[in-house]
């Protein structure tokens, strides 16, 4: 029997009864070297011959829409994320949800494809078997979300290297979307998602439409738009997003918090600073019961002696000073900043698709494809923390008749709970108060990103002679995306030097300011909203003056960066039989492509030289790029050599020529033994080479203060895990460096080898059985260091390290840029499972499972050190989280209207985070677990066809049983939402209810 579903005009196509999605098992007539033979013949992804994909040498998985609609799958991101081959990696819209540091800057927007854990840029994602483009901000990954869904016939993806044949990027895998092709009516798609617990749902609207037959009338159009939008999820939505599980190991480490913390911030000399003679906490010893001085690490009244507690503020919590190491902060509080992030960001999505094809005659086609996408998304995070400094935030609260209440009722609180520093507090009464606040009246802070895409193909195809045909194709792809500052956001009032910023906006209704030279100033930016005492950080409730200030301040709307990556192709193959030998005709496929891609990335004007400073808006302007860029010319062959009947060995090699990185040669060999129908062996081997992104070369250096409290100088600490305060003299005191990220012009391609051998069994129509072992091992690998690595390895890196003297002194700066940094070795086993029974009646049962078995995944990080511990099921904070095991399980009851099935999502435990405290040794928390539980869900759905022809009505429940993800500490002070769970791995949405109505004329 031929594929399913090559030229459906349903709505949705068939449930795969095999892995490959192949409706039978091969027969001995569909090896037949008989003409008729090519009927079961396509052009699978991973080859440029065609042949049966129920009978290839290649591990290829095809996803039908009955599939996806079985698992209530409603979008590209979703779709990715179920599939058990890809990584786990922080590539969909929930791992970065909150700040983000290193590769996830700028994927605003962005999902991404991850198979085998190899990373984003190292998946090829086709439509209809050509490239589409990289996402606009990031340059380097594309936008799965772009592809057009509603047009999907089959999703066939490729779970070997296929560099031979598509080129040196190809090596985690390839995922091709397959569209219609000769749909003809007119159809409608309804579909909602709606969660049991609120927020987070989603909904889809989509129409297609087609005429003409292409056997009867010579041509057919057809056309496809769907429309989505999800609607946004909040961490205080769900309960599991608790940073406060002290038991368990986990607390925040932030000291901004709606009721601000009291510090001892140090005197600002400028002309316009207020700070001028210090602050009120300035050089005072104010000793807390275990000894250190609680002035250096931050009073919270709340959390004093006759306070009312840290959580008597929403989102408040007593800092936990022991398991960040930190005793000075014995009397601070902390705020649970996950609560304020989206979990699911908000995104509303409109894609296009359109087709024409033409038959010419005498089996030619022409036909020409537009498609695009218009995505709006919106990343919103936790309120901003203004922490006071002695530069550039010299803010405090002062004594005025604005603030005069609350000041006195901070002070007298302090007082009264040093009662040996009384005097000396008496001494300062009058000082303005220095702080850090988590500035609640501000709002969350939120980038608003648009990405729109178009892309236009053109193709040629037909018969040459005596089997051959040909293919040929132009293309033309563009992602281009901005990000723009929602909410958040707002002049800062001074310069980087701390003088006083005449741009900067003036605060509405505030009095002039007296500087430390006696000059008046009208206040300007947030510094001078807080300087002026409008706005109260002792308070969560704040006047309508003060609102009003801050509002004349904000910086909504600017604009803060955007890119645009285009992509120009040009293909052309033959392929058809040689000669015949004895087992068949040899077959011989041979072709060139050539593409030019470009990529540019602007900056703002808001970030100009001389314009206002807005405080915290991530500006790259240092990674602006005029256009680059690269010309790819290649040309391949592959050829097929039956050696005996069922017996194949296929054999392809490509040359590609980069612009800038010279030529490389990449071959494939790949051996198919069929001894007898119902059992194949298979395997294959091939090289790889993929060339740093746009951005991994030419990106500027951005410079960072690294704001968590679980790094220590690994010289002098041995484990860099510190045991004490920043400034403290003591050896393993936390240090907080200049962190350097960006590209590296000196950055040299990776160079892959693959190795896989499976054997796949077909005893029976509706069974079939494939396990496959696969290997990558990558070298020189393209990556940015995490800071844990770089700690744990600073030996191997010692120029990383930027100290003062250099060589031996204190560390002021670490250098994080992209580097080539030795080698990973990855191995897995991957199976998929299908069986079946037939009923009388049609009636039909089938169950099936695919799943990845990771067997290896080591790292060194140069070449001559060794191969580190094994990453398999270690927690990572960045990268491919290396879970053990995934599968996706169902079992399914199918006749003439009714399909009902049931399916399971499995995820292996791995081992938890740590705080400093526990990783040190120092603390032990009775509830600590070791390792993060399994995750397991259960979805539901029925389908029915029966209410008239042309209907299908489809209800669910996603996560049936309403499993939340499972604890893990996911969270290092200095990046992350305050992490309660893994988003790498589970869905936050919890339990939710899809329905979907198809209607087709």
């Amino acid at each position: 029997m031929p594929v399913f579903a090559q030229t459906s005009t349903d709505q949705s196509t068939p449930e795969a009864a095999t892995p490959t999605g192949a409706a039978l098992p091969v027969s001995d007539a569909a090896q037949s070297t008989e003409p008729q033979a090519r009927d079961n013949e396509i052009l699978v992804t991973g080859s440029r011959i065609r042949q049966d994909p129920n009978n290839s040498a290649l591990p290829l998985q095809i996803i039908t829409t009955q599939e996806i609609q079985r698992n209530g799958i409603s979008s590209p991101e979703q779709l990715i994320m179920f599939l058990s081959t890809n990584g786990s990696g922080a590539d969909n819209l929930a791992s970065n949800a909150d700040v983000t540091s290193g590769a996830q800057r700028g994927t605003n927007g962005l999902s991404a494809a991850n198979l085998r854990g190899q990373g984003a840029a190292a998946t090829l994602v086709l439509l209809n078997g050509r490239r589409v483009a990289a996402h606009g901000l990031t340059g380097g990954a594309v936008d799965v979300n772009q592809i057009p869904f509603a047009a999907i016939e089959r999703v066939e993806v490729l779970k070997d290297g296929a560099s031979a044949i598509y080129g040196t990027d190809a090596v985690g895998g390839v995922i091709n979307f397959i569209t219609r092709k000769d749909y003809q009516g007119l159809g409608f798609n309804g579909f909602t998602d709606v969660t049991e617990a609120g927020g987070g749902s989603i909904y889809r609207l989509s129409g297609i439409a087609g005429y003409g037959d292409l056997a009867e009338d010579g041509f057919n159009l057809m056309g496809a738009v769907a429309y989505s939008w999800n609607k946004a999820l909040r961490g205080e939505d769900r309960p599991f997003v608790n940073g406060y599980q002290p038991n368990r190991g986990l607390s925040i480490d932030t000291r901004g918090t709606p009721i601000a913390t009291a510090f001892n911030i140090g005197a600002n000399t400028r002309p316009n600073s207020i700070t001028g003679a210090g602050t009120l906490l300035t050089g005072l010893n104010l000793v807390a019961p275990n000894g250190a001085n609680a002035a250096a690490g931050g009073i919270n009244i709340l959390d004093l002696p006759g306070g009312a507690g840290c959580e008597s503020m929403d989102g408040g919590l007593p800092y936990d000073e022991a398991l960040w190491n930190a005793p000075t902060a014995y009397y601070a509080c902390a705020w649970d900043t996950g609560r304020a992030a989206v979990l699911q960001q908000p995104i509303n999505t409109l894609t296009y698709y359109g087709r024409g094809v033409v038959n010419l005659g005498m089996g030619h086609q022409m036909s020409l494809e537009i498609t695009g996408s218009d995505a709006t998304s919106a990343k919103r995070f936790s309120n901003a923390q203004l922490t006071a400094n002695t530069t550039n935030l010299a803010i405090a609260y002062p004594l005025n008749s604005l603030t005069a209440t609350t000041y006195n009722s901070v002070f007298n609180a302090i007082r009264a709970a040093f009662p040996a520093q009384a005097a000396a507090l008496d001494g300062r009464y009058g000082r303005p108060i220095g702080y850090r606040w988590r500035c609640i009246a501000c709002d969350t802070r939120e980038y608003v990103t648009n990405t729109k895409t178009l892309r236009a193909a053109f193709g040629v195809e037909g018969p040459m002679f005596e089997g051959w045909d040909y293919r040929a194709g132009a293309s033309y792809a563009k992602s281009e995306s901005s990000s723009v500052l929602g909410t958040g956001y707002y002049y800062r009032g001074t310069l980087g030097n701390g003088d006083y910023d005449p741009n900067a906006p003036a605060v509405a209704g505030a009095a002039p300011i007296t500087g430390l030279s006696g000059q008046q100033y009208v206040p300007r930016g947030l510094v001078g909203v807080m300087n002026s005492g409008l706005i109260n950080p002792f308070s969560t409730a704040q006047t309508p003056e003060g609102l009003a200030a801050l509002e004349s301040v904000s910086a909504y709307g600017a604009t803060l960066y955007g890119g645009q990556y285009e992509v120009k192709q040009f293909d052309v193959s033959v392929s058809g039989p040689l000669f015949r030998i004895w087992g068949g005709d040899i077959q011989l496929a041979v072709g060139a492509d050539v593409r030019r891609e470009t990529y540019e990335f602007n900056g703002s004007d808001a970030a100009a030289a001389t314009a206002p400073v807005i405080f915290l808006a991530a500006f790259d302007n240092i990674n602006a790029l005029t256009p680059k860029n690269r010309t790819v010319k290649a040309a391949y062959a592959e050829m097929l050599v039956p050696i005996l009947p069922g017996l194949e060995i296929t054999g392809a090699v490509r040359i590609d020529e980069y612009t800038g990185f010279g030529s490389t040669t990449n071959p494939k060999v790949s051996v198919k033994f069929r001894p007898i129908d119902q059992i194949m062996f298979r395997g294959s081997y091939n090289t790889g080479f993929r060339v740093p992104s746009f951005n991994q070369i030419f990106n500027g250096i951005t410079e960072a203060t690294y704001a968590g409290s679980d790094l220590a100088d690994p010289v002098l600490c041995p484990g860099g895990v510190p045991t004490s305060t920043v400034g403290s003299g003591q050896p393993c005191a936390q240090i907080r460096p200049e962190i350097y990220t960006g590209g590296n012009r000196e950055l040299g391609p990776e160079t892959a080898k693959q190795l896989s051998a499976g054997v796949v069994i077909q005893p029976a129509p509706l069974f079939s059985l494939s396990v496959d072992w696969w290997m990558i091992n990558v070298d020189n690998t393209i990556q940015t260091l995490t800071l844990r690595q770089l700690i744990d390895n600073a030996a191997l890196f010692p120029e990383r390290f930027l100290r003062d003297p250099p060589g031996t002194g204190i560390i002021l700066g670490i250098d994080q840029r992209w580097i080539n940094a030795g080698s990973r070795r990855t191995q897995g086993l991957e199976v998929s499972l299908r069986g079946g029974h037939e009923f009388n009646g049609g009636n039909r049962v089938i169950a099936g499972l695919d799943g990845t078995l990771l067997l290896k995944k080591r790292e060194k990080l140069t070449p001559t050190a060794q191969y580190g511990p094994s990453l398999i099921g270690v927690f990572s904070f960045a990268g491919d989280l290396g879970v053990r095991w995934k599968h996706n399980a169902f079992v399914s009851f199918s006749n003439e209207d009714v399909a009902l099935s049931l399916s399971q999502i499995f995820r292996k435990g791995y081992r938890n985070g740590a705080l400093p405290g526990i990783a040190a040794g120092t603390v032990t928390r009775p509830e600590y677990n070791a390792f993060v539980k399994d995750y397991i869900v259960y979805n539901l759905s029925l389908s029915y066809t029966g209410l008239a022809p042309g209907y299908k009505l489809t209800a669910g429940v996603r996560n049936l049983f309403d499993t939340k993800p499972p604890f893990a500490i996911t969270y290092d002070g200095n990046t992350g939402a305050g992490g309660s769970w893994e988003p790498r791995v589970a869905d936050p949405r919890g339990r939710s209810f899809t329905m979907g109505v198809e209607v087709k004329f």
